[in-house]
């Protein structure tokens, strides 16, 4: 199986950032709506000045680069290394014949075409798949060395191609100015929606990304607290789904306008012995086939601190039986079993 890595690098030519439009917005409701490419974890904090260095652009002549040194090289370990600098970009790097094939496909299977493909990076004297129809695209032949350095893999036996894209138009990111039917354009179906409180490992964020796109449900919605869907550890565990799955990253005000608007439901995973006086619904093949024609958002709390009290209070609490005696599962196993059995009946 061939090894997924990931990390983000901007267009063929760079332009230079403001610090300043990387700035938080107020938390105010306003009678409009603003989608911005902000980074999704308040954690990420990166220098402004690091962030306004202009970087060279890469030079249409340009057909192969050897060294580590050239600037190229360099601006892509930046985006790698902070979400800020990721994001403001727009564009990324995906790692791996396997996953670039995967999105290829997906791109090939949709009518509309969410997802921009700028430029091959090819190892020297690798060649390009016959069945990845990319002509028209830039191919930029790379030496083993800077393979190594932009995967960030100790091991690139099996790795002989990086893509460069842009960041997936179905990717929101939306700002605190807003109006509730907005909410329409975020995801094609609404039917199935999976909600992340909190996900701060991106190896589960990323397998819960892939198993939401497994079994058909119709995208992910990321509360504040959560990883970087696009960070590299995430997108590795999600095979490329962050690039197929429609994502949107924002706050209870934004989710509660979209259950408003598609009159959803909340069910929030929780484990069955919460000592709380709460009641707790079984899961089981009966609860979801009663729940089958409802639109359902599923709420699934972080690894360590678990849902929070504005999770428990909006939503009806769900267990997943366990004969055996551990407290609860991994958050990816556990979403695995709650998206498998309330996954949408096939068209």
């Amino acid at each position: 199986m061939q090894s997924i890595n990931t990390c983000w690098i901007s267009p063929v030519h760079f332009l230079q950032i403001n610090a300043s439009n990387l700035e938080s917005k107020t938390s105010t409701l306003e009678p409009r709506t603003k989608i911005s490419s902000k980074p999704n974890s308040a954690t990420d904090i990166i220098n402004s000045e690091n962030i306004s260095e202009k970087v060279e652009s890469l030079p249409f002549h340009v057909k192969s680069i050897t060294s580590t040194s050239n600037p190229f090289v360099k601006h892509c370990l930046k985006l790698r290394q902070s979400s800020s600098y990721r994001h403001s970009h727009g564009s990324a790097l995906l790692v791996g014949s396997t996953p670039i094939r995967e999105i290829y496909c997906f791109q090939e299977r949709v009518q509309e075409r969410p997802i921009t493909f700028e430029c091959l990076l090819v190892l020297d004297e690798a060649s390009v798949p016959d069945d990845l129809n990319l002509q028209s695209v830039r191919v930029v032949r790379i030496s083993s060395t800077v393979m190594k350095k932009l995967s960030g893999l100790q091991s690139i036996d099996s790795i002989e191609m990086i893509a460069l894209m842009k960041i997936p138009s179905t990717f929101h990111s939306v700002d605190d100015e807003f109006l509730e039917e907005d909410c329409t354009r975020w995801f094609q179906n609404a039917h199935r929606i999976l909600v992340l409180d909190g996900i701060q490992d991106p190896g589960n964020l990323g397998t819960l990304l892939r198993s939401a796109m497994a079994f058909g449900w119709g995208g992910a919605f990321l509360l504040s607290g959560c990883c970087d869907p696009f960070n590299e550890k995430a997108l590795r565990a999600s095979r490329g789904a962050s690039f197929q799955l429609p994502l949107v990253s924002g706050g209870w005000l934004h989710l509660d306008a979209l259950r408003n608007h598609y009159n959803m439901k909340m069910l929030a995973g929780h484990p069955a012995n919460d000592q709380r006086p709460r009641r707790i619904s079984g899961l089981s093949r009966a609860f979801a086939d009663s729940l089958a024609d409802t639109p359902l958002c599923l709420v699934l709390g972080s690894e360590g601190g678990g849902l929070s009290e504005k999770a428990k209070d909006a939503s009806e609490l769900v267990s997943i039986p366990m004969a055996g005696e551990f407290e609860s599962l991994n958050v990816s196993v556990a979403g695995g079993i709650f998206l498998y059995m309330l996954q949408p009946e096939k068209p």
